[in-house]
């Protein structure tokens, strides 16, 4: 009876289901960077001609994004009353 409580949830919030979603995703992107194996890339810098050079650039891309996100909410942050403040004054 472990399942009973989340089989009300939308399927895509299911324990189950997000750990084979991990799982599948995990594969596609196995068999993409080791298509590389077979396919050749002609790199037009030199570097882009790398093993896995798309995958690495793909995620610390990421990675930069959402710590950009994370500095750029801390900058643009207000108080929770921030509105409020002059409503009285109306």
């Amino acid at each position: 009876m472990k399942d009973s409580k989340h089989r009300d949830d939308h399927w895509l919030v299911r324990p189950k289901t997000i750990r084979l979603l991990w799982l599948a995703f995990s594969v596609v992107l196995t068999l993409t960077v080791l298509a590389q194996l077979v396919i050749s890339i002609k790199g037009y810098v030199g570097v882009d001609s790398w093993f896995g050079f798309g995958a690495a650039f793909g995620f610390l891309s990421c990675v930069a994004m959402v710590l950009f996100a994370k500095l750029l909410g801390k900058v643009l942050k207000r108080r929770e009353d921030y509105y409020r403040e002059g409503a009285d004054d109306v």
